[in-house]
């Protein structure tokens, strides 16, 4: 068993620490605008091309970086030190199109978006359809050409940038989900309202109506009915990402809480002097050491292919105990800070803000602790609490 990082990983590190370095100074002009301008938009696109990260989960043969999930995960958690979504700058196509996609949609959309040419935003929320995708209402009846799309779908991921979206819908008269690439510029596709969250994020979450959509056949992606499957795999993928993206934040979290804690003076001494401090900040050291270790393993896992039904388990168990750690530990940073820690204008603040999403969007905990449950239901506690090939006698 090997605990170290390879050359090929330290390197992946590296790169991608330069890059965060890079991109956080693009932070305070989120903070500040709610978003960036266009003209930044293209500088950290330029910045994400030049360091060779984007499309990092796309293979080599599309253009991608062709990085293993353990790869991935190591880079993921330097950008997930980035406030404002400023990770999003660095772009993946969804899992949906990387297994799906036809020749001719791989010439359409898939190469483009590696290239940074074109950008898929995912369109699978919608109203009454959250955590429960069979409550998707959004139609594709069958026409002479293809098919019809009327529905609305919300919290639709990078939608301001994309100019295509990766849908969801029931087909009629069977409604067998489906996923389809639909194009932003069609006539019937209406932007409807850009929400304020409590965070501010480099890039929008906008809702759309789809009326009378018309697409023709070579728009589904994957078959009629694989809807839900490549949904899955595709929350599956952002769900392990998430984790490592919270273990960044936590870490520049408790890094800039400790700096401040070392030199704060209070009662005559250093606040990390104080016992109460202290056992802030080795709870918090506690936290990102014991989750980074596990979001690994699980990558490591997913690398080698292990019973699906179990990774889904673990991938749930690994984003449940990354992001509420990174709750846990982004709260205690604003409060070793005092009343700096609740100015928009240091990180730690941002980062509370941040991190909060992280336990509601890609399936909330309540979700993820059902199919964690699930798991244990049908196969008992013997995959998910034992290394995989370890001696159970």
């Amino acid at each position: 068993m090997e605990f170290a990082y390879s050359a090929r990983l330290a390197e992946l590190k590296r790169r991608a620490g330069e890059l965060t370095k890079q991109l956080m100074s693009y932070e305070d002009e989120c903070e500040r605008n709610g978003s960036l301008s266009e003209e930044s938009r293209h500088h950290v696109k330029a910045l994400a091309l030049d360091s060779g990260l984007a499309a990092m989960n796309a293979p080599v043969d599309s253009g991608g970086a062709g990085l293993s999930w353990l790869e991935q995960v190591v880079v993921e958690e330097e950008l997930g030190q980035l406030t404002n979504g400023l990770w999003a700058a660095v772009w993946r196509p969804t899992a949906a199109e990387l297994l799906a996609c036809t020749a001719a949609q791989r010439e359409q959309y898939l190469i483009p978006e590696v290239r940074g040419l074109r950008f898929g935003g995912r369109a699978i929320t919608e109203p009454a359809a959250g955590s429960d995708l069979r409550g998707i209402a959004t139609t594709a009846v069958r026409t002479t050409k293809g098919y019809r799309i009327n529905g609305e779908k919300w919290f639709v991921t990078l939608g301001d940038v994309a100019d295509y979206f990766v849908l969801l819908a029931v087909t009629q008269p069977d409604n067998a989900p489906t996923m389809f690439l639909v194009d932003k510029d069609l006539p019937g596709v209406e932007c409807i309202e850009v929400p304020r969250y409590t965070h501010q994020f480099a890039f929008a979450h906008p809702h759309f109506r789809f009326t009378d959509v018309e697409v023709g056949e070579d728009a589904v992606l994957g078959a009629v009915g694989e809807g839900l499957r490549l949904t899955q795999a595709t929350f599956s993928e952002e769900r392990i990402v998430l984790a490592a993206h919270a273990m960044g934040a936590a870490e520049r979290a408790l890094a800039l809480a400790s700096d401040w804690a070392r030199e704060r003076v209070q009662g005559g001494d250093r606040i990390i002097r104080h016992q109460l401090i202290q056992g802030m900040l080795a709870d918090s050291a506690i936290d990102v050491a014991v989750n980074r270790t596990f979001v690994h393993r699980v990558a490591w896992e997913v690398d080698r292919q292990s019973d699906l039904k179990t990774l889904n388990a673990k991938v749930a168990m690994a984003k449940i105990a990354a992001t509420e750690a990174a709750g846990r530990v982004a709260d205690r940073a604003v409060q070793i800070f005092g009343g700096r820690g609740y100015l928009r204008a240091n990180p730690v603040e941002r980062i509370y803000r941040d991190v909060r999403l992280d336990r509601i969007w890609m399936g909330t905990s309540e979700v993820q602790r059902l199919v964690v449950a699930n798991e244990i239901d049908k196969r008992g506690i013997s995959t998910l609490v034992h290394f995989s090939g370890a001696d159970r006698s």
